[in-house]
């Protein structure tokens, strides 16, 4: 299965513009494989807010993107739930991946 194909899936689906800002963030990443969900959510979360902090971007204007972050993080730590005993690795993976957007 696709991370996108697993996106679908998802229930509650996010509002059609958040979902499709989620989808524009993973970019060619919706089409790999699913099993690879924790770790390829917070790369474009990563991607994203490095993007955000780089144009000082994170006021009203850019609320959609934040909750975008937000979201692909979500996805991240809910795809990794399926894997309890990875869950300490995904948040100290994701803990490592965030910081380095602020640098």
């Amino acid at each position: 299965m696709t991370l996108g194909a697993w996106l679908a899936e998802r229930s509650p689906a996010p509002p059609p513009r958040l979902a499709e800002r989620i989808h524009q963030a993973l970019g060619a990443r919706v089409s790999d494989d699913a099993e690879g969900a924790p770790t390829l959510c917070v790369e474009a979360a990563a991607d994203l807010l490095r993007e955000l902090l780089t144009r000082s971007a994170t006021g009203r204007e850019s609320a959609l993107e934040l909750l975008a972050v937000d979201a692909l993080v979500t996805y991240a730590f809910e795809a990794a739930s399926a894997n309890p005993s990875s869950l300490t690795t995904t948040a100290n993976a994701a803990m490592a991946r965030l910081s380095l957007a602020a640098q």
